[in-house]
């Protein structure tokens, strides 16, 4: 971009960031491949539930334990790409974001030829089918055939998987680039774009849900327009101050050093983290599940999104139990799920703009990390008295907009204070595998009290309050060590920012 124009956009994104000149360009292309990814997601997300509906209900916790065990097979190959010698960090996620936007055609083409009377060329019958689907609550695999299952299951799936390792990625290299200080000030703008990509998907889901499998080639252009967007997501060298020249041309080495070795780590290691060099085996995962094990650092951060799991597939049960009741048509369904993800990123957006920054600065990161499961706590409770669709709602907006505006932030900061080798391997195994972990587990719970109580959602809410007070605990935990890592082990662009007043 030109000096005027560039000019012209920092002063823009000042408005709601302390921004340095050289955190431009990183912070607009981490933004934007946010933007696209959440786009691409939540085109296709309504698609998706609708699809897993027509299976019926009773199979949607089958369908959380299946997805745990993709994950445990795909989450190596992740890792293996960015441990490849002769790929650069930002090639190799450049290359995963392009490789689920190319699945997703081969899907839309699968769920063309598995949807009786569907034809590539005649959307008008896509309309007619759909009307014709059988309720939720007589539906079963046994109402469709093989083909029809199979591509249902496959597309949840899958979509679960794209959701988890394109964000954990992407992710990790964002925190790769930028530090402690600068994510505090940052990660909420880029936290925006992720949210804003999330509003205008599930607008544009809601106008066009008469589409149908037709999301899949949008949701694939949108991933493709990620891929691009992610190469830009680096050090920006160049705009660094003149006084800071010397530092630049170190940094400039070390940066490229580090973006084409993958076991060059940083200076500051979590406790007990292994300095080790990468190595391009597919049970390179493996190395992750070790510095995992080595540190109670990584550990608790792994028990805090395992309880986060939990907590957060017994409201995703309840809500889609309440609306498959709600509405038998399918379309319908499909614009109502778009309707929802559209209300709350709103309300998500408008946070992350304005109060994100500020609350991790000045409140700091254990209240951030603590508001979640307070909140979390107080829905259940609500829910337990007050088992409605308009409590489900409300609960569903404010858990959200608690998590993505503050707490979601707040924890991508506590992988700041660890290695670049943890950054890449122990972080995505955190995010993908420990994360499923978690579903799985809730979707047996979930289950097993559902049957139980004779489908009382009030007491199986109830069921779910321990576990939100062991998330508290730990939430705690991990914010006191934070501060403990972070004043042991400060950051030279920390320092450097406080140098020179910044």
């Amino acid at each position: 971009m030109n000096l005027v124009g560039r000019d012209r956009i920092e002063a823009f994104v000042s408005i709601f960031v302390t921004l340095l000149p050289h955190e431009l360009s990183a912070l607009l292309y981490s933004s934007s491949t946010f933007f696209f990814i959440l786009s691409a997601y939540f085109v296709v997300l309504p698609l998706r539930d609708e699809g897993a509906i027509s299976l019926g209900l009773g199979n949607l916790p089958s369908l959380f334990v299946g997805s745990l065990i993709l994950t445990l097979f795909a989450a190596p190959l992740s890792t293996l790409i960015f441990s490849l010698p002769n790929l650069s960090k930002s090639k190799a996620l450049v290359l995963i974001h392009r490789f689920f936007g190319v699945t997703l055609v081969a899907f839309y083409i699968l769920w063309l030829f598995s949807t009786p009377g569907s034809s590539p060329f005649n959307i008008k019958e896509l309309k007619v089918e759909v009307s014709h689907t059988n309720t939720p609550n007589s539906s079963s695999w046994s109402n469709h055939g093989w083909f029809y299952v199979s591509v249902r299951i496959g597309l949840f799936l899958w979509v679960a998987l794209l959701n988890l390792i394109t964000i954990s990625s992407t992710w990790a290299r964002v925190i790769d680039v930028m530090d402690s200080e600068s994510g505090s000030r940052l990660f909420g703008f880029i936290g925006a774009g992720a949210t804003l990509g999330q509003l205008c998907g599930s607008l544009f889901a809601t106008g066009m849900a008469w589409l149908g499998p037709y999301l899949l080639l949008v949701s694939a252009v949108l991933m493709e327009l990620a891929a691009q967007s992610s190469k830009g997501i680096k050090k920006d060298f160049l705009q660094l101050p003149e006084e800071l020249s010397p530092i630049r041309e170190a940094d400039t080495d070390q940066a490229e050093e580090a973006d084409n070795i993958p076991g060059l780590t940083q200076r500051t290691t979590s406790p007990k983290s292994p300095a080790s060099v990468a190595k391009p085996q597919f049970w390179a995962i493996l190395d992750g599940l070790k510095l995992i094990l080595s540190s109670t650092y990584l550990l608790h951060v792994s028990l805090f999104l395992w309880l986060s799991a939990v907590v957060s597939s017994f409201f995703y049960f309840q809500k889609v139990t309440v609306i498959a009741a709600a509405v038998t048509d399918p379309t319908g369904r499909r614009r109502l799920f778009a309707q929802i993800n559209s209300f709350i990123a709103i309300f998500i957006l408008a946070g992350q703009l304005t109060l994100t920054g500020r609350i991790l600065t000045f409140a700091g990161v254990t209240l951030a990390i603590c508001s979640a499961p307070f909140v979390a706590f107080a829905n259940l409770i609500a829910l337990a008295v007050w088992p409605t669709w308009i409590a489900v709602a409300i609960s569903e907006t404010l858990r959200k907009v608690v998590t993505y505006v503050v707490t979601r932030p707040a924890r991508e900061l506590l992988f700041t204070v660890v290695s670049q080798d943890e950054k890449y391997k122990a972080k995505v195994c955190i995010d993908v595998i420990v994360q499923r972990l978690g579903d799985a587990t809730a979707a047996a719970m979930y289950k097993l009290l559902f049957s139980t109580l004779s489908g009382k959602a009030s007491a199986v809410s109830l069921y779910a309050l321990p576990v939100c007070l062991m998330w508290i605990l730990t939430a705690f935990y991990l914010g006191h060590r934070y501060r403990q890592l972070t004043a042991d082990h400060p950051s030279q662009p920390v320092e450097t920012c406080r140098r020179y007043g910044t």
